[in-house]
């Protein structure tokens, strides 16, 4: 090992901790200062998280691990590992917030607070993906609402404070209702919150029940899941933009990832039993999503219910309980973290020129702007899933094997793909093509900076559709872990109750 030793896990949580308390200690007026550290601490992050690659490898268990006793008394420790899961979930975390940090670089109101705020929520995002002790998963889980709650409400549009609320009731509902049942499972397991230890606790088949609908309601929140999305459209237009870029590509995913990591192992039985209902809810949620974004005038709020749609498509291919479904929805949280928070990008860069978002404002973008036009347009390709590109090599997966098991969730959810192209080609239509007309008259191109900042996006986006391998290789053999071990519990719950019926 390259690193010996050294806590990689801690470290890689450490570092915008850290840059954040540096920035407390700049006068609030040295913005130049200010953006410099925090650009330097995102970047720093971003590399050294890239050792966690080349310091694990593609085997299913759980890599890196550190494990400290924190509040022994109360059986609490500070535990982290990953696993093909969570990896390239931290990269992409580590890897989206200097493009947030290059994107609100002419920031001026309150910029400390705004810095320090976008740190403090990376540190945190980090650690719920890492964290292995649930208690210190649900400390994580908790600290970030602190500073999105921040982002919405102080930086957000006009109807922020409405926005900001509503979001944090929400989670703060769920996760509530998930510390109790984190409590009673360290109850249950004899006072230990540590991750492995719970995985072998013995639940009867009616504790499963309400242990895994108190962790789904957090998770189906914050995914967000039909009918618990209502707060998303809200949140995602009134943010600033970065804040709908780190919501979008980051936030949203601890709510696929929450599935596969605990409801699944901990509680499959219950898991087995409400498959196909939760299936039903994801289906409906891509249809919804997709024909509510086809009507909606205010372009930025159109990508917010196309995210309500590809979600649902995350929680078919985990609850379909297939290994090709759950790997492809893993690798999709990655790719609707690219698009989106490049269409988020985009949809600022156009907004802070014109202040207009809705789409009967534009005509003929393309000729007035084309290097946007043209980026815009390889992003708008992405999310409908065009092959060649990321979002196919993650969608198609979860349909295959979604197929392979309830043939009627893979077939209805193929029509949110085909719902999905007519509403974003539509609005595409719209606003870029045609005379030039409203807003585009005036209307400026990219400057470099802006080209900077979703450039790499982009090319992720083509890299991953040409080439996916490399995700698969180390999310797959994580996945089948976790539906291999759900599908041994079940076979010994099943030979437990055929022992007592004799």
């Amino acid at each position: 090992m390259m690193f010996g030793d050294l806590p990689l896990l801690s470290i890689t949580i450490a570092i915008p901790a850290v840059t954040a308390l540096l920035l407390a200690f700049v006068k609030p007026t040295d913005r130049a200062a200010l953006r410099a550290i925090a650009l330097g601490g995102t970047i720093f992050t971003f590399i050294f998280s890239l050792n966690l690659i080349s310091e694990t490898d593609a085997s299913a268990g759980f890599q890196l691990t550190e494990t400290i006793e924190w509040i022994p008394e109360w059986g609490v420790s500070y535990s982290l590992g990953v696993d093909g899961i969570s990896l390239f979930l931290v990269i992409l975390t580590s890897f989206i917030f200097p493009l947030v940090i290059l994107a609100s670089w002419e920031q001026v109101e309150r910029a400390k607070g705004f810095f320090v705020s976008l740190m403090t929520l990376q540190s945190a995002l980090i650690g719920v993906f890492l964290g292995l002790d649930l208690l210190l998963f649900y400390v994580f889980f908790e600290i970030m609402l602190v500073p999105m709650y921040a982002l919405i409400g102080v930086w957000g549009g006009k109807n922020r404070r409405y926005a900001s609320i509503k979001f944090f009731l929400y989670t703060l509902v769920g996760g509530l209702l998930m510390l109790i049942a984190i409590l009673y499972l360290s109850f249950k397991a004899g006072g230990s919150f540590d991750y492995t230890t719970l995985l072998q606790t013995d639940l009867s088949r009616t504790e499963q029940i309400w242990l895994f609908w108190a962790f789904f309601v957090a998770f189906a929140i914050k995914l967000p899941l039909f009918p618990l999305h209502t707060w998303l459209p809200d949140a995602h237009t009134e943010a600033p933009t970065v804040g709908s870029v780190v919501l979008a590509a980051v936030m949203l995913k601890i709510g696929g990832y929450g599935f596969l990591r605990f409801n699944l192992p901990l509680f499959p039985e219950a898991a087995d039993l409400y498959a196909g209902p939760i299936l039903a809810l994801g289906v409906i949620g891509v249809l919804y999503g997709a024909m509510v974004a086809m009507v909606q005038s205010d372009v930025k709020r159109l990508v917010a219910y196309s995210s309500v749609a590809h979600l649902g498509f995350i929680a078919i291919g985990i609850f379909a309980l297939q290994p090709t479904a759950a790997s492809g929805a893993v690798v999709q949280m990655v790719n609707h973290g690219l698009t989106t928070g490049c269409l988020f990008l985009l949809i600022g860069f156009m907004y802070d020129r014109t202040h207009s978002r809705a789409i009967a404002d534009y005509s003929g973008l393309m000729k007035a702007t084309p290097i946007f036009g043209g980026l815009f347009l390889m992003a708008v390709m992405s999310s409908i899933a065009l092959p060649g590109l990321n979002g196919f090599v993650g969608e198609f997966p979860i349909l295959i094997g979604t197929y392979q098991t309830v043939p009627w969730a893979g077939v209805t959810a193929a029509f949110g793909v085909i719902l999905a192209a007519l509403y974003l080609l539509w609005a595409y239509q719209r606003m870029f093509h045609g005379p030039v007309g409203g807003h585009a008259e005036t209307m400026t191109d990219l400057n470099a900076r802006e080209i900077a900042v979703v450039a790499p996006l982009l090319v992720l986006m083509l890299v991953i559709g040409l080439y996916p391998k490399p995700l698969y290789d180390r999310v797959t053999p994580s996945v089948e872990a976790v539906l291999q071990q759900v599908d041994a519990d079940l076979a010994a719950a099943q030979n437990a109750t055929v022992s007592d019926s004799e």
